[in-house]
């Protein structure tokens, strides 16, 4: 079974916005790279996976859940990292992290303390004098404190510093040699190129190809 199956999605909010016929299965332990320009509906299709929006046409499943009437479930076995991060900015990040920590019923911190050292993140900060760098941050330790199995990343190095860059890179490799599945949208062809097994590029909301990252990296070389 796939841990990710998208199929036949549709979703037309007019005037040829939307996703159109998008299928795209992703199986356990792979790095699937969804890579476009902005507005193309890369985030239209991941808000979908997590169940926030309600297919006109097709279906999306993780695990096996229709994602759209198990959104609840999906959420917890999933690390979401959202493309605009929306903070609680009347909170120190230490605070909203114990909150959500927490809110998941997580006994054991040091995932999460192995997240915040490699990330460089200082806990004490109020979210609101926050730079958007360490906003982002603070959203990517939010994201996989709860060491999730399935990783959906939406434009994730946006606003990071080409060393933090660099670093979630790192991590995310890291990740995929642990057997995690992770599903990666960016409008950045090197970020995918570095990280995916497999690509697909979508343009206007329709997929135009799906292709094995190695096979691209050959026919370079």
């Amino acid at each position: 079974m796939n841990d990710i199956n998208i199929s036949h999605l549709t979703k037309d909010y007019g005037h040829n916005r939307g996703v159109f016929d998008v299928s795209i299965q992703v199986d356990k332990g792979e790095c699937f790279g969804f890579l476009g320009p902005n507005g193309a509906g890369k985030t239209t299709t991941i808000r979908h996976l997590m169940g926030f929006s309600k297919p006109q046409e097709g279906s999306c499943e993780i695990c096996g859940l229709e994602c759209f009437t198990n959104s609840a479930t999906i959420k917890n076995k999933v690390g979401y990292l959202p493309g605009e991060v929306e903070l609680p900015e009347n909170m120190k990040g230490d605070a909203f992290l114990k909150m959500m920590f927490e809110m998941r019923h997580l006994q054991d911190d040091s995932y999460l303390n192995m997240l915040i050292e490699k990330f460089d993140f200082n806990p004490k900060q109020s979210i609101k004098r926050m730079s958007l760098g360490v906003k982002r941050r603070l959203a990517v330790v939010n994201a996989f404190m709860h060491d999730p199995d399935i990783l959906i990343l939406d434009e994730p190095t946006s606003g990071l510093d080409p060393v933090m860059q660099q670093t979630f890179i790192n991590y995310v490799l890291e990740e995929k040699q642990r057997g995690k599945m992770i599903f990666l949208s960016s409008h950045i062809f090197s970020e995918v190129d570095a990280t995916c097994d497999r690509i697909a590029i979508i343009k206007d909301g329709r997929i135009a190809s799906i292709f094995v990252s190695e096979e691209l990296k050959n026919q370079r070389d």
